[in-house]
């Protein structure tokens, strides 16, 4: 699997690791050691993602991750951490990571979550590209270009954020239950926080409803997981 990572990091010896394992898969490999750094070869080079480090030295993981959000840069992101205090998790989540990994981790599962990344990321099935825009109801998902519409206007979401609801729609009025959500959102479950799928559907719920707090669309199933039911309303 051909792809650019950029790896974000102050600690030289982790650096290299990381570096020579994702290199050892194919990628070509953009290394930064602060977010000052690692934004301007955002800028120059343009990583297909970023692993990106918690604590750094200047600009720190959560802001650059807050920024790179703010200027609508949707390059993955996951964010490591040497703490595994689930508010770090949950803030990261909430700014726009894509995933989240606790030092000490295994090098081989960062990798395998990289290629589950990307390959979500890249990979468009011939289905869609022959039906590449869908209506369903007041949206209208267009598939090649990873976007959603609400009454034709253009939902600003990450890539998790748009891949949440597209499933949703796809299942309208069907029980998806939180494992099969997680599954297919990350492609893994272990060490998976079944929270890192509740702040999606809560930042999810707030680009999309009228009132966060009382769902129209996305309905939660007590003890099962979640369902998109038919529009109701304009």
């Amino acid at each position: 699997m051909v792809g650019k990572v950029l790896v974000v990091d102050d600690e030289e010896s982790l650096l290299r690791l990381i570096s020579y394992n994702l290199s050892k898969e194919g990628f070509v490999i953009l290394t930064a050691r602060d977010g000052n750094e690692a934004w301007g070869l955002i800028e120059k080079d343009q990583p297909d993602i970023i692993v990106l480090d918690l604590m750094l030295p200047g600009k720190d993981g959560l802001e650059l991750c807050r920024d790179l959000r703010k200027s609508n840069i949707d390059t993955p992101i996951i964010m490591l951490t040497a703490r595994d205090e689930e508010i770090d998790k949950v803030l990261g989540l909430e700014l726009g990571a894509d995933d989240y990994m606790t030092k000490p981790f295994s090098v081989r599962e960062l990798a395998a979550r990289v290629k589950a990344i990307l390959r979500r990321k890249n990979s468009i099935s011939i289905s869609e590209k022959e039906d590449a825009e869908l209506r369903i109801g007041d949206f209208i998902i267009k598939t090649e270009k990873y976007e959603i519409y609400k009454h034709g206007q253009l939902l600003d979401l990450t890539l998790k954020e748009y891949e949440l609801p597209e499933i949703l729609l796809r299942n309208q009025d069907r029980v998806l239950k939180r494992d099969y959500l997680l599954r297919l959102l990350w492609d893994y479950t272990d060490g998976v926080s079944t929270r890192a799928l509740d702040v999606h559907i809560s930042k999810l719920r707030e680009k999309i409803e009228v009132d966060s707090r009382n769902p129209q669309y996305i309905k939660t199933v007590r003890g099962v997981g979640y369902k998109f039911e038919g529009t109701h309303y304009v």
